[in-house]
């Protein structure tokens, strides 16, 4: 593997020779495979293997097999995602005990959210949101699948959540970057790393914050996360949102095991924790957590009682009134119905819960969200359990044939007790349902 002289001669000292070595190491080692199972959907037929340490749920696996051929995966049953990301879980698990109102900011593929919305306590509501629309698609595709109905998937940027007023408890920022993390798994990331991307990143990553920090409540958290190694996208980020907008950076429980290492910079002792192959189990991966600085109440995040004239007033009595910091009056605090509304009317919407029906040619049909939502009941329709080999024809939205017998209508399609999607069985064939954009286009799988 060559490596940029640049990225060289910038990270070898700032690692250490030490971690340097295990980091160059780490080129000739398996890329470890990681999944987590979706623990609304309990799937049966998933071996568990080597638990990740610092996520619930989640397990590294020998071998990577071909998950596109498996349909537990397009049912939603578990994701494939990098172990190291996983670290959110710890962080969530820590200081979210309560129900919350969560954005998380840029969400495809969808990995962290997915985590998001399985470690945050019921009640609680998750914006989960990507810029670019292409990405937006895919990241409401696993949305539905992961099947939760208080999720709603946005295609907007972050300047545009304003619009909001202080709606969120926490706030997941894991922010544009240069990529270093993605070495090893990805050339193109190699390829298009240099110091100028570097110096544009951090400055975007800046950017980002700045355009979301009003929206996030006194009290609550923002979780900044990068898979870069760098400290221009990483600590002197952190410490610019510290200094400059008023937080507190707090540590979170960790096992030296992990091999997660702490800050690089000599000048900043603040807790952040790092990921680096070869001496931690997974990619590369950045994360701090900060408080809004204010009055903490009850609250697991600091929500702010409407009550409370202090926070009305803009008072900062912890650390003081941030310098240069002007504080936006607290709009009112929505319940979850009222927050929908909100959402509804001032940002694009790409998914919100479990959409009942769509429409096929004028026709109503049952959606695709109905059949992947936990919240289905299990007799709302008739179901057919199927085989692999229809498992597999179906989600390449091939016309399949159900057992004589099966009530003609819309039919619930299940492989190993779990929901695949509809079918409109009219006795010779079933018409296939399947979202057309989510089929498999490998012929070879």
């Amino acid at each position: 593997m060559i490596l940029p002289d640049e990225f060289v001669r910038y990270t070898r000292p700032l690692m250490g020779e030490g971690r340097w070595q295990r980091f160059i190491g780490s080129f000739d080692e398996e890329v470890p495979v990681s999944i987590r199972l979706n623990p609304f959907k309990r799937p049966r037929h998933i071996i568990a293997e080597e638990p990740v340490p610092w996520c619930r749920d989640a397990y590294y696996l020998s071998e990577r097999p071909v998950f596109t051929a498996d349909p537990l995966f397009h049912a939603g049953t578990y994701y494939v995602q990098e172990a190291s990301s996983m670290f959110l879980d710890c962080v969530l698990r820590q200081y979210v005990t309560e129900p919350v109102v969560m954005l998380d900011l840029c969400a495809a593929p969808g990995g962290k959210s997915t985590l998001a919305r399985a470690a945050l306590s019921e009640g609680s509501m998750l914006i989960s949101n990507e810029p670019i629309r292409r990405r937006a698609n895919i990241l409401s595709e696993n949305m539905q699948k992961w099947g939760h109905p208080d999720v709603v998937v946005t295609n907007n940027y972050p300047a545009d959540f304003r619009r909001l007023g202080q709606q969120f408890d926490v706030i997941l920022a894991d922010v544009p970057c240069s990529g270093e993390g993605m070495f090893r798994k990805d050339s193109e990331a190699i390829a298009q790393w240099s110091v100028a991307e570097v110096m544009k990143c951090g400055a975007l990553q800046r950017s980002i914050i700045a355009d979301v920090w009003d929206c996030l409540r006194l009290g609550g958290l923002l979780i900044y996360s990068t898979c870069t190694f760098n400290t221009k996208e990483n600590e002197e980020n952190v410490r610019f949102i510290a200094d400059n907008l008023g937080a507190d950076i707090l540590p979170v429980d960790t096992d030296e095991s992990w091999g997660i290492t702490g800050s690089l910079l000599t000048d900043f002792s603040a807790p952040v924790y790092r990921f680096i192959p070869g001496i931690s189990r997974g990619e590369g991966l950045f994360m701090a957590v900060l408080r809004k600085v204010g009055t903490v109440g009850a609250h697991p995040c600091g929500r702010p009682s409407i009550a409370d004239t202090k926070h009305r007033q803009g008072v900062y009595p912890i650390g003081g009134r941030p310098q240069g910091y002007a504080p936006t009056m607290l709009a009112p605090i929505l319940s979850l119905s009222g927050m929908r509304t909100a959402v509804g009317s001032s940002l694009r919407v790409m998914f919100a819960g479990t959409e009942i029906d769509g429409h096929r040619n004028k026709d109503a049909v049952p959606s695709q969200a109905l059949a992947m939502s936990i919240t289905t009941a299990k007799d709302a329709y008739p179901t057919a359990g199927v085989s692999y080999d229809q498992a597999m024809a179906y989600l390449h939205r091939e016309a399949i044939t159900l057992p004589a017998g099966t009530p003609k209508g819309f039919v619930l399609l299940t492989y190993a007790g779990q929901p695949l999607g509809f079918v409109k069985n009219i006795g010779n064939r079933a018409n296939n349902l399947y979202p057309s954009e989510w089929r498999i286009r490998n012929r070879n799988v």
